[in-house]
């Protein structure tokens, strides 16, 4: 039996992997409301697509996926948080306008190369501005966890991967070696 590895199986899901050119661009924003037929239809492919790979897949601490992980380059994001209950968040256009000084350091892992988790340093607490599909742009605190999933998924919008965030020296671990830490989101 051939093992398929978890990039392997993102990839058969339809996640853009890593080395794609999409990948390491920014994200072309959208003109709202004038765009709002373009954004509703990202928005519909990124649910399409969190809903595939939910179903093959759990994630504890939340999910995100950004538009160009799925082949489209547009400023669109979408994030479960880790409470189940809570509604999935929208991102368009979205900007961090404000960051904590405090910031703590720990795994990330990514959709584009699920093979591998890195010890990526984010502040605690970040504003965001997002535009709605009617053009009002909102502002928006998210803390720790939260903020660490809706800053991870800007960052794909901007053409930055988590491994632009780590510290010089720091490498990813092979998935099988992080889950031997036992590490979770700790606040």
């Amino acid at each position: 039996m051939i093992e398929v590895r978890p990039s392997q199986h993102m990839q058969n899901l339809g996640v853009v992997q890593q080395g794609a050119d999409i990948l390491h661009r920014p994200a072309a924003p959208f003109d709202l409301p004038a765009e709002r037929e373009a954004a509703q239809a990202v928005i519909d492919q990124l649910f399409a697509a969190v809903d595939r790979i939910g179903r093959v897949h759990s994630f504890a601490k939340g999910m995100g996926l950004a538009a160009p992980q799925i082949g489209l380059d547009r400023a669109a994001a979408l994030v479960l948080p880790p409470n189940p209950d809570a509604a999935p968040i929208i991102l368009l256009n979205p900007r961090v306008t404000d960051a904590s000084d405090n910031a703590d350091e720990q795994y990330e892992g990514c959709l584009s190369f699920f093979d591998v988790r890195g010890k990526v340093p984010r502040p605690l607490r970040i504003e965001v501005t997002a535009t709605s599909l009617d053009g009002t742009e909102t502002a928006t605190v998210y803390e720790r966890g939260l903020a660490r999933l809706i800053a991870h998924e800007i960052d794909h919008l901007d053409g930055l991967l988590y491994t632009d965030r780590m510290r010089p020296g720091i490498h990813p671990i092979p998935v099988e070696e992080y889950r031997g830490t036992g590490s979770t989101w700790t606040y």
